[in-house]
C-alpha cells in the first residue's frame, strides 16, 4: 500500500498537509465534558492553535523551552499540543491521575516555563508546589476558575491575537525554524519502578513513526476520509498520541471522551470506524459477552456458546474455507453480527498497545468480523517498533517491524530495536541513557522476547518481571497472567513466586460475573466475597481451567481473593494501566506469605 503523504521530517509538514485537506466548515474535531459534546471546525482550531502559539512567545516562551500540560483528553490539549509542535516549543505531558509529588518532579526536572492545567481540580493538586517552582512564570487553566495568578486559556489566545495583529507572518516564521532534529517533546515514563524519566522525541522520531504506521493501516484514504474516530486512551501517553496525529493525516473526525466508564454509550454516539486500545479494555468486552450468554435458554445459548467457541480456532493467517467458512458464515448470520453493534456498528478495526494482547481476544475480534492487530513498541521509540497489518497477523506475536526499523535479539533473550524512532536519550540522565543506549544506536527494551524465522516478533515479558522458582524453573508472570485472566470471572491477576517452589497468585473476580452465575444457582454469596466459600470454589475452577494450558512449573497452586481491585490511585498501576508488581506484593505481602506457609 502506498503512503498517503510524502515523508516529513517535521510533524508540521505531515499535521499541516492533512488538515488543510479536511471540508472547510464541516466538524474538524470533537470533545466530550460534563456528557455534552462540542466541536470546532478546521480554519476555527487552527486559528486557537496559531494564537496559543503566538500567546506563549507573548509570554516569553522560545524554541527549545518547555512547557507542561496537565489534563485529560480534550480539544484543548491538541490545541496546546500543537502550537507548541509547531513553533519548536518542547511540550512536557502530565497525567492526570499523577500525585502531587511526581508532578513537582517533572516541573522541576524539566525546568517547564508555563504549566497548563485543565480544570479547577487538576489545579487544586498542583498549586501546593507551584511556589517551590521557580522556572515557572505563569500557570494557565484550560477551562477552569480564574483567580488568583491562574490565568484562563482564553487570555493568551487573546495574547496571541495581539501580536499576529502587530506581526502577522511571526506564526509562519516560527514554524519554519523548526527542525527534524529539534526536541518536540519530554515524555516522563510512569515507571513500573524508580523514578521517572524524562523520555527526549526529536520531531523526526515522531514523524517518522506516524509515517511508517500509516502504511501498515488496514484501509485506504478514501475508506477512512471523514470517518468518526474514537480516543479514550491518554494523549499524555506517546500510543495514543501519535494515533492522534495519524488520524488527522487520514482526514478522520476525532471524538476525545474524557470518561471511560462512559465508553459504551459513546460507542453508539460516536459509530467510530476505527479506535486505539489497550487489551484490557477488549477483555472486559469479551467477558461481558461471555456471561451475556447465560441469560439465553435453550437451543439459543447452545448456538451462542457454540459460535463463541468456534472464534477459538480462527486464524485470520489461514482464514477458514470449505465446510469451515460455511460455518463461520452461520455463527457471523446468527451471533457475530449481533455482537457488532456493542461498537456502534460502524467499527472496522482497532489496534491493540500498552501491554500483551491474549490470543483468544485476538482470535475472537478478528472472528466476528472486526480487524484487530496488535503492536509494540515504547515511549523511548515513538512508540512504534513492530506492527500486524493485514499481510502479517499470526497469533501470539507482535507482527514484524516497521520499515526503516531494527529488531535483534540480544544474547540473554532481551529485544534490542534501532531506527529513527528511537529517542534522543533521558533528559538530565546521562548515566540511565547509557545503560540503554548502544554507541551504534541500539536501543534495549528491558522486555524479552523471539522473532521467528518469518520476522514476527514474539514478547515474554519485562526482563524485570521474570522470576526463578526455588526449583531453578523460570516463570514469565504476563503469560500465565494472559492464559487465566480470559477467563469470565477473573478481572485482574498478579502472579508471584520468586524463589518459592510455586506459583501463586493475587486475584481480583469480576465479581458482577461471579454474583450473576452464583445466582442463576440459586446461592447468594455472603460478605466479604473474598471468603465465601462458593465464590472461591467457582474461582478454583477457573484457576485449574487456564492452568491446562501452562507447563506444569507455571501452574498457579494457590491464590488470594482480593475484594478491591488494582488501581491508579492506589498506585498498584500506573497511568497506562501496567501492574506495578513491587507495589502489589509489598501491599498483600502476609497474604501471600501466608499461602507458601499452609
Amino acid at each position: 500500500m502506498q503512503p498517503f503523504i510524502h515523508h516529513p521530517s517535521v510533524l508540521s509538514t505531515l499535521l499541516l498537509k492533512g488538515i488543510e485537506a479536511y471540508p472547510d466548515k464541516s466538524p474538524f474535531i470533537h470533545g466530550k465534558r460534563e456528557g455534552l459534546w462540542y466541536s470546532l471546525n478546521k480554519d476555527e482550531f487552527l486559528d486557537q492553535v496559531e494564537k496559543f502559539a503566538l500567546g506563549l512567545y507573548e509570554l516569553g516562551v522560545r524554541k527549545g523551552e518547555r512547557i507542561s500540560i496537565h489534563s485529560e483528553n480534550s480539544i484543548e490539549w491538541l490545541i496546546c499540543d500543537l502550537a507548541t509542535l509547531f513553533t519548536g516549543v518542547v511540550s512536557v505531558p502530565i497525567y492526570p491521575t499523577q500525585s502531587p509529588d511526581q508532578i513537582e518532579y517533572i516541573l522541576r526536572d524539566s525546568e517547564s516555563k508555563v504549566h497548563i492545567v485543565a480544570n479547577d481540580q487538576l489545579f487544586a493538586q498542583t498549586k501546593p508546589v507551584m511556589k517551590s517552582i521557580e522556572s515557572v512564570i505563569a500557570v494557565v487553566t484550560m477551562y477552569g476558575t480564574v483567580h488568583g495568578k491562574l490565568r484562563h486559556m482564553e487570555d493568551i489566545i487573546e495574547l496571541g491575537r495581539k501580536r499576529r495583529k502587530q506581526e502577522p507572518d511571526l506564526f509562519t516564521k516560527l514554524v519554519r525554524e523548526v527542525e527534524p532534529d529539534d526536541l518536540a517533546t519530554l515524555i516522563y515514563t510512569s515507571g513500573t519502578t524508580g523514578e521517572p524519566k524524562g523520555v527526549m522525541l526529536t520531531q523526526n522520531n515522531v514523524a517518522s513513526n506516524v509515517q511508517e504506521s500509516l502504511r501498515r493501516l488496514p484501509f485506504t484514504l478514501d475508506e477512512v476520509f471523514g470517518q468518526p474516530v474514537l480516543s479514550y486512551l491518554p494523549l499524555s501517553h506517546i500510543f495514543e498520541r501519535m494515533i492522534s496525529y495519524m488520524y488527522i493525516s487520514m482526514q478522520a473526525r476525532i471524538h476525545y471522551i474524557q470518561n471511560i466508564e462512559e465508553i459504551r454509550d459513546d460507542f453508539q454516539y460516536v459509530k467510530p470506524f476505527f479506535f486505539g486500545t489497550v487489551p484490557r479494555l477488549l477483555e472486559k468486552i469479551l467477558t461481558g459477552v461471555k456471561v451475556k450468554g447465560q441469560e439465553i435458554k435453550g437451543i439459543k445459548k447452545q448456538l451462542y456458546y457454540w459460535a463463541l467457541h468456534l472464534t477459538e480456532s480462527y486464524d485470520p493467517e489461514r482464514p477458514p474455507k470449505g465446510w469451515n467458512a460455511i460455518r463461520f458464515k452461520l455463527a457471523d448470520t446468527l451471533i457475530y453480527s449481533k455482537i457488532r453493534p456493542i461498537f456502534g456498528g460502524n467499527l472496522m478495526g482497532v489496534v491493540t498497545g500498552g501491554a500483551a494482547l491474549n490470543p483468544e481476544i485476538f482470535r475472537f475480534m478478528n472472528a466476528i468480523g472486526i480487524f484487530c492487530a496488535q503492536g509494540y513498541g515504547l515511549t523511548e521509540t515513538s512508540p512504534v517498533i513492530t506492527v500486524q497489518d493485514p499481510a502479517h497477523m499470526r497469533v501470539g506475536s507482535s507482527g514484524v517491524p516497521l520499515d526503516g526499523v531494527e529488531v535483534k535479539i540480544a544474547g540473554d533473550g532481551e529485544i534490542c530495536a534501532r531506527g529513527s524512532n528511537v529517542m534522543k536519550g533521558y533528559y538530565n540522565k546521562p548515566e540511565q541513557t547509557q545503560e540503554v543506549l548502544t554507541d551504534d544506536g541500539w536501543f534495549m527494551t528491558g522486555d524479552i522476547g523471539h522473532l521467528d524465522e518469518d520476522g514476527f516478533l514474539f514478547i515474554t515479558d519485562r526482563k524485570k518481571a521474570l522470576f526463578k522458582l526455588s526449583t531453578g524453573k523460570y516463570v514469565a508472570p504476563q503469560h500465565v497472567e494472559n492464559q487465566l485472566v480470559s477467563s469470565g470471572f477473573i478481572d485482574q491477576i498478579v502472579v508471584t513466586g520468586s524463589d518459592r517452589k510455586f506459583c501463586a497468585a493475587l486475584i481480583v473476580p469480576a465479581y458482577e460475573n461471579v454474583k450473576k452465575r452464583l445466582h442463576r444457582d440459586g446461592y447468594h454469596p455472603k460478605l466479604p466475597f473474598s471468603k465465601d466459600p462458593r465464590v472461591l470454589e467457582l474461582i478454583q475452577r477457573e484457576v485449574e481451567k487456564g492452568n491446562k494450558g501452562l507447563s506444569h512449573w507455571e501452574q498457579v497452586k494457590k491464590f488470594v481473593l482480593l475484594e478491591q481491585p488494582l488501581t491508579i490511585e492506589s498506585g498498584e498501576l500506573t497511568p497506562t494501566l501496567k501492574v506495578r508488581r513491587s507495589v502489589v506484593q509489598k501491599a498483600h505481602e502476609e497474604s501471600l506469605a501466608a499461602l507458601y506457609e499452609e
